[in-house]
């Protein structure tokens, strides 16, 4: 109880100053929870998202939008590789979606406010929410969400790849903090060729450069996060730097170095 009062306390504080607090999310990070097939707990799943809460890693989750917008904790825009059922989510109502089963197990795909719920202020949370490649956000999409995330008592963070949704939710829910998700694959093709650290350097600067303005934190691909680093020392603003996906022994050495904290799935932080 003391843990969780000293969280939403922590959550607080932030918001007043408007930021992420680096001290509280400077733990590892289980990307879409602490899932691991072979033990049942699969991916965005409420399993995983509790085995997280009792190894007391922070949560990184996905957000999909239902057909009538309502945020649903889910990664891929096609149900197909996880839910016997065919199609987009978004072509599904929330009832209809929570009818569907993950395959091989009991476990239902959860709406935002019910992962809210579930996760109860525990540990903080990293809240990734998607766009689907056919067709721009609705309003009333984001609008859900920055009520359900205004309402949370716990530490809370939103962060998408699209600088439009990025946008928008610091418009909607200005107390909330906000970031962008960058990656390797939005680099030129030529980055991964040039042995020049100075290039690669000067790249990674440019896409970061470009970022919106007032971002709170930025989670970066592990390929980038040297780079990263060496862009964010010049900035006069410093900010939280979060890596993904951190699977080898590799990538959490790099982690450890680089970044404030590793988002990462595949063993035991």
């Amino acid at each position: 109880m003391a843990a969780r009062a000293s969280l939403s306390q922590a959550r607080r504080t932030a918001q007043e100053a408007g930021r992420l607090d680096g001290e509280v999310y400077r733990r590892p990070i289980a990307h879409r929870g602490l899932h691991d097939r072979a033990k049942g707990r699969l991916e965005n799943t409420a399993p995983a998202f509790l085995a997280a809460i009792a190894r007391g890693y922070g949560i990184e989750c996905d957000l999909q939008a239902a057909k009538d917008g309502t945020p649903m904790v889910f990664h891929d825009e096609m149900l197909g590789r996880l839910i016997d059922a065919a199609g987009p989510l978004a072509a599904h109502s929330p009832a209809d979606l929570s009818r569907l089963r993950y395959r091989g197990q009991d476990s239902r795909i959860l709406r935002f406010a019910e992962f809210l719920e579930l996760v109860g202020g525990r540990v903080p949370l990293l809240v990734e929410v998607k766009r689907a490649k056919q067709h721009p956000p609705r309003r009333s999409y984001l609008l859900k969400i920055a009520q359900e995330a205004r309402a949370y008592c716990g530490p809370i963070a939103l962060m998408s790849f699209d600088r439009d949704i990025v946008t928008g939710l610091a418009e909607l829910a200005p107390a909330i903090p906000h970031g962008l998700i960058v990656g390797s694959h939005q680099l030129p093709a030529s980055w991964w060729t040039t042995p020049s650290p100075s290039i690669r350097n000067a790249a990674v600067a440019r896409r970061l450069g470009s970022a919106p303005p007032g971002l709170d934190f930025l989670a970066v691909d592990v390929r980038m996060l040297r780079s990263a680093r060496a862009w964010m020392a010049g900035n006069p603003r410093p900010i939280p730097l979060f890596s993904w996906t951190i699977r080898t022994a590799r990538e959490r050495a790099a982690a450890t170095r680089w970044a404030d904290a590793p988002i990462f799935e595949g063993y035991e932080a």
